[in-house]
């Protein structure tokens, strides 16, 4: 009996939704103030200027993959086929076994994130916040518990409610502009000493954590109608789109509210549009600050659901991760998984703790060897059967190894060597695994 497969349903504007609903997150307006705070000042606005140029170049590896191998797991797949039946045997391992980790704190970070603008208009303590954030990722496991098409119709309506609530809070802000207090910058703002740099490559670890998300629409390959064409056409317009809305969100802001009262702000768009329009105006924001949370979660749910359930369909996981819904087709175990343990890691962790852990714990192998390995499919594909290819090959490769490791550096000596505790962990994993399966590199080439 032929095993059921994912369908191709999902249209080039569902793909973008999909896409910018999981960049535009709880992100932006919780890192904002800490974003001014490191910067100390309005040039805080080059971080989001570099974490667009960041995902802009390393789009461009991930629209090339997307384009070749469409099909559901994203990284996985990528890693799985750039490095060969044997390298690729670990790689792709070992971003199942970082996945299982962090895509649970990517969610969790969010339901967090959610709780903490919830607070603003509903008291909450300690306890009452983690509760909301649990009962948050329950509820987005069960709307996504259904057919990938109704998903699409979706994404496309969540998609205009982000794209209406912030237009609302950059005009609202922009109106309002005030150049004075805009670009009321702090003596040596622009002093480009050692400071300079480092102050920008920690800012930046945190505007990264808004911009990720480009890559979503990998992890969907499988249920991409023209993938070839589609796949680049939505990472390309989701981060061009975003970055827009960053950059000008953040002179909406620094525009209207002193940077030194911005960066001390929990709740920095509740606080502008109060500022603006009044409490009843801000509760209102806020409500759609929530709405923005939410579709964002939405999207990342579905996007990382698809992960395990691609390894265990290649015969990398637990079988039972491969099975798909009997009637609505999608991998419902793999997204039963997801939902469980984000609901743990929610009640456990504060925001604090996630973002630069989330960032250092992906870095080596989902971003610098996924555009190591693209250089490698180059060589066992033939640029030939590649049906996009990035412009200026390999520049845009060179700069995304060099400025992710960078981001690395800026996560802390802490954080990067928990990246590798990890990292070594799944390596050791994998080598006890292949043993007792007496898969490489414990047999003969011949055996392989």
């Amino acid at each position: 009996m032929e095993r059921p497969a994912l369908k191709r349903e999902l249209s080039l504007l569902q793909a973008v939704a999909v896409n910018m609903i999981d960049m535009v997150g709880i992100g932006p307006f919780v890192v904002l103030p800490i974003v001014i705070g490191i910067m100390g000042g309005p040039q805080h606005v080059l971080a989001w200027v570099a974490g667009a140029v960041l995902a802009m170049v390393d789009g461009f590896i991930w629209a090339e993959y997307g384009a070749a191998l469409p099909r559901a797991g994203g990284s996985y797949v990528f890693l799985k086929e750039a490095y060969g039946p044997r390298w690729g045997r670990l790689m792709s391992f070992l971003f199942i076994w970082q996945t299982m980790i962090q895509a649970p704190l990517v969610i969790a970070s969010g339901s967090i994130g959610f709780a903490q603008y919830l607070s603003f208009l509903v008291p909450l303590d300690d306890v009452t916040r983690r509760i909301a954030s649990g009962s948050l990722v329950i509820l987005l496991t069960v709307i996504l518990y259904r057919r990938i098409s109704t998903l699409g119709r979706i994404s496309v309506a969540l998609w205009a409610g982000v794209l209406a609530t912030m237009a609302w809070f950059i005009i609202g802000g922009l109106w309002h502009f005030d150049p004075a207090m805009a670009f009321s910058y702090p003596p040596g703002a622009f002093d480009f000493g050692w400071l300079f740099w480092v102050a920008l490559g920690q800012a930046t670890v945190q505007t990264m954590y808004s911009y990720l998300g480009y890559y979503n629409v990998n992890h969907l390959g499988g249920e991409i109608r023209d993938p070839a064409r589609n796949i680049p056409r939505a990472i390309f317009i989701s981060i061009a789109g975003i970055a827009l809305l960053y950059i000008a969100m953040q002179f909406a802001v620094i525009g209207v509210i002193p940077w030194q009262e911005a960066k001390e702000s929990p709740f920095i768009v509740s606080t502008l549009i109060e500022r603006l329009y009044g409490s009843s105006a801000a509760a209102l924001a806020t409500v759609l600050v929530l709405w923005i949370a939410f579709a964002s979660l939405f999207a990342v749910m579905l996007g990382y659901s698809r992960i395990p359930y691609a390894a265990a369909a290649d015969g990398n996981f637990f079988p039972s991760f491969a099975r798909l819904h009997p009637v609505k087709d999608f991998p419902h175990i793999s997204l039963l998984w997801l939902g469980g343990a984000a609901f743990v890691f929610s009640l456990l962790f504060r925001m604090a703790d996630v973002i630069k852990a989330i960032l250092a714990m992906r870095i080596l192998v989902q971003f610098i060897g996924g555009a190591a390995g693209v250089m490698l499919l180059r060589r066992r594909l033939g640029t030939g059967n590649i049906p996009y290819r990035m412009w200026l090959y390999p520049l845009p490769v060179v700069l995304a190894i060099v400025l992710w490791a960078s981001v690395l550096a800026s996560t802390g000596a802490s954080f990067a060597l928990s990246g590798l505790t990890v990292l070594s962990a799944g390596v050791a994993a994998f080598m006890v695994r292949a043993r007792i399966r007496r898969e490489w590199p414990f047999t003969a080439p011949s055996q392989e």
